[in-house]
């Protein structure tokens, strides 16, 4: 996913303490695309056929600790190799989570409301985007198809390919060092605090995601020639 970078980049589109702002760096889920893990298991049945509830949800989640096992695969470690780890400490649950695995393009609920448009504006005030995920490489594959607007960036660092995530911040030093980013000049969105706290180390401007007409007023506030939120 990628697309040649415009000689005009550098082009003065913000200013920030007097600083240029040339670069906008977004995280996905749940900045550009909704994600729903429970949504798996919209049609998932125990085995007296008896249809999960939200409650049998986070008991399969918090039993298996599926939020530090999402963040290693995020990390690079394949799903497989999961699965297999609860086969040995949880074998009642390796099937549940393989359902996780085998039902992720459900968990895409589309593009976050306004986010398209918002990126559309930016790709034509001549910044230069980029993508920065904590996401699967095995999964990786569903996020355009959920939302289009993901071609639109110059170009992505996916935590999965690199076996880095964030908050460490050495991704955000990948991104810099790979795309040639002064994070002086950039800003980061993520939804996250403990992402946006680590941009800040590292040195980007970094923005905490609400919702997209609220970034798109901190945007304004950066002096990015955005239009203004719509009145309610």
């Amino acid at each position: 996913m990628s697309r040649n970078l415009s000689e005009n980049a550098a082009t003065e589109n913000a200013v920030e303490g007097g600083v240029t702002i040339d670069t906008v760096v977004l995280d996905f889920g749940n900045v550009l695309i909704g994600w729903d893990p429970y949504a798996a298991y919209a049609n998932h049945t125990d085995v007296t056929g008896r249809a999960w509830t939200a409650a049998d949800i986070d008991a399969f989640f918090d039993e298996v600790g599926f939020d530090e096992l999402n963040h290693e695969a995020d990390s690079g470690r394949p799903f497989a190799d999961i699965v297999a780890q609860l086969e040995r400490t949880h074998p009642h649950r390796a099937a549940d989570l393989a359902v996780y695995v085998d039902r992720y393009a459900d968990t895409l609920t589309g593009p976050v409301p306004g986010s398209e448009t918002l990126v559309r504006e930016l790709a034509r005030l001549d910044l230069r985007l980029f993508g920065l995920t904590n996401w699967s490489a095995e999964t990786f594959r569903h996020a355009e198809p959920a939302a289009p607007a993901i071609g639109l960036l110059h170009d992505v660092v996916v935590s999965g390919r690199v076996g880095l995530a964030k908050p460490d911040t050495r991704i955000y030093e990948l991104l810099a060092q790979r795309f040639d980013v002064d994070p002086a000049r950039a800003v980061f969105v993520d939804d996250k605090q403990e992402n946006v706290d680590a941009a800040r180390r590292t040195g980007f401007h970094a923005i905490r995601f609400t919702d997209t007409a609220t970034l798109r007023a901190r945007l304004r506030a950066l002096g990015i020639g955005l239009a203004a939120p719509a009145a309610n």
